[in-house]
């Protein structure tokens, strides 16, 4: 079997090195000039031109002929994407299905909206992996696949908020106002859309809340693994880690780097937590 993923898919170095996970690349396009969401994106340069351009970081879905080229061979696969609510990717990757059935020839190929991104995505395509690894029928990896998803929580804590300005997702006044008062926002996906979960005077404030918001509402942690993607703060999401596992024992904890799709909308120093 064959795990296909998206680049809003934040990847372990496992997963990295694991030839049945193939990531298939989004498009940033900055000023004009397009950037490839692959493992050849450098995202120090990518955030640098980002920040120092006025006009927004816009994105593009991958086409259905890149799902199309990832679904060749004879594995049956399963493939995670971005949430439907606000990405293309699933819809290509759907598209692609039908294509490949109408001109190749028909295989199982099931895909997964993740009503999630980062660290979301991420889960998932670990727990495909898990259940691929115990021999679970295809069937009942779907199944208890999609439980696992309705059951996900996603959450993010972001401290710039530029490209959501340069979007149009925020009004500028209120960013200036929320970074002048040094307002961080805790945002939440919520069935593939993203809310506002709360909100606290700095990061350090906010991430102690959103450790007790997160150690109030978990059920059987002890089963669980959190994901947490950083963008450019490796030390953040370390003390983060430090800092849940003194209040939640969690059965494994995976930190990963943000991919440029990611990187763009949680913004350097933006930490995403699933689990």
């Amino acid at each position: 079997m064959k795990i296909i993923v998206d680049s809003g898919c934040d990847l372990t170095n496992e997963m990295k090195a694991d030839k049945n996970i193939i990531s298939v690349p989004l498009n940033l396009i900055i000023d004009g000039k397009n950037y490839v969401d692959d493992q050849n994106l450098d995202t120090e340069k990518f955030l640098a031109e980002m920040e120092n351009s006025p006009n927004p970081c816009k994105t593009s879905a991958p086409s259905p002929e890149l799902f199309m080229n990832a679904y060749q061979g004879d594995e049956d696969i399963f493939v995670v994407t971005l949430t439907s609510k606000l990405s293309g990717s699933y819809n290509s990757a759907q598209v692609a299905k039908q294509m490949y059935f109408d001109e190749i020839k028909e295989k199982f190929i099931h895909v997964f909206d993740s009503l999630s991104a980062a660290a979301g995505e991420t889960l998932i395509a670990l727990k495909v992996n898990e259940l691929i690894k115990l021999n679970f029928t295809k069937e009942k990896i779907v199944e208890k696949v999609n439980e696992f998803i309705n059951g996900m929580n996603t959450f993010f804590i972001i401290e710039k908020f530029d490209n959501f300005v340069k979007n149009g997702r925020m009004n500028s006044y209120v960013a200036k106002i929320a970074s002048l008062l040094s307002i961080t926002p805790i945002c939440k996906g919520e069935n593939g859309k993203i809310a506002i979960a709360d909100k606290a005077r700095g990061y350090n404030r906010a991430a102690e809340k959103l450790i007790n918001l997160i150690a109030k509402n978990i059920k059987e942690p002890e089963k669980k693994i959190l994901g947490i993607t950083h963008v450019k703060c490796l030390e953040k999401a370390l003390k983060f880690k430090d800092d849940i596992l003194k209040k939640i024992k969690f059965k494994d904890i995976v930190i990963m780097e943000a991919t440029g799709l990611c990187s763009a909308y949680a913004n350097r120093n933006g930490i995403i937590v699933a689990y």
